[in-house]
């Protein structure tokens, strides 16, 4: 687990320092009122809950950060909602720095599943696990001097739904530190979650011709698949009551498609 700081980052070893070093970050992590930055929290906040009981909270995305960025400046969002780090990374308009250490640890991770498991940590672990984060302050605060009202309390609720998504059991995660209040003007937005029979992701979405990028220019909802990058039996769907219904409907074949 990389924490970086204005002054300092820390690379904390959860193999060698076990549950209770990572648990010492507990209060940090689930704090009001220290921001958490992190790319694409939904992993990080799955295996924090999942591995040490750690309700990450008070997150701002830096990935929906991106995708409300563009929205605000009216250009239309990716097929899948999504930015890479290395990508965003290499963006000028944000940091304009290419990471090709991310690459060459994917590669050796492709080779050796057990690639992040060595110790000790060599120079180019090292330097992969500092960049993974020593950038994201500077980031955050060019995103900030951009985001507008409207923008800025969207990544604060999507930040939390994000944060508990893959975390969801079949409860209504009451236990849950609550959303942000949502201002005068401004709609809610919420989250439900489709489980789908084993197996069947790919005959769900995609009934009647249904694609995740057609549903979106539909409903303007995020949608979320499991597999791969989460829970394989569930969808999981952000947006306002009025487009997580259109969403779930047109996922489920009941829809305008």
């Amino acid at each position: 687990m990389q924490l970086a700081f204005p002054d300092a980052l820390y690379l904390v070893d959860a193999l060698m320092g076990g549950e209770k070093l990572v648990k010492a970050c507990k209060p940090a992590l689930e704090s009001t009122y220290i921001t958490k930055v992190i790319h694409d929290c939904k992993r990080d906040s799955e295996a924090l809950y999942f591995q040490y009981g750690i309700k990450l909270h008070n997150v701002v995305d830096t990935q929906i950060a991106y995708s409300l960025l563009e929205e605000q400046e009216g250009r239309k969002r990716s097929a899948d909602g999504s930015k890479s780090f290395v990508n965003l990374l290499a963006d000028p308009r944000y940091c304009g720095i290419s990471y090709p250490e991310k690459e060459e640890v994917r590669t050796l991770l492709r080779q050796d599943p057990n690639f992040w498991t060595r110790r000790p940590l060599d120079s180019l672990m090292i330097r992969a696990a500092v960049d993974d984060v020593r950038f994201l302050l500077y980031i955050y605060h060019k995103m900030m001097e951009k985001l507008n009202e409207h923008s800025m309390y969207h990544l604060s609720v999507r930040g939390a739904l994000y944060c508990r998504c893959f975390c969801h059991t079949g409860g209504d995660q009451a236990d849950w530190p609550p959303v942000p209040p949502v201002p005068e003007g401004m709609q809610e937005e919420i989250l439900s979650v489709l489980d789908v029979p084993p197996g069947q992701m790919g005959r769900v979405i995609g009934r009647k011709g249904a694609t995740i990028q057609s549903i979106k220019e539909s409903c303007n909802a995020e949608i979320i698949m499991g597999g791969q990058k989460g829970p394989p039996d569930k969808i999981f769907v952000i947006g306002s009551p009025s487009d997580v219904r259109l969403a779930i409907a047109i996922i489920r074949g009941k829809g305008p498609f």
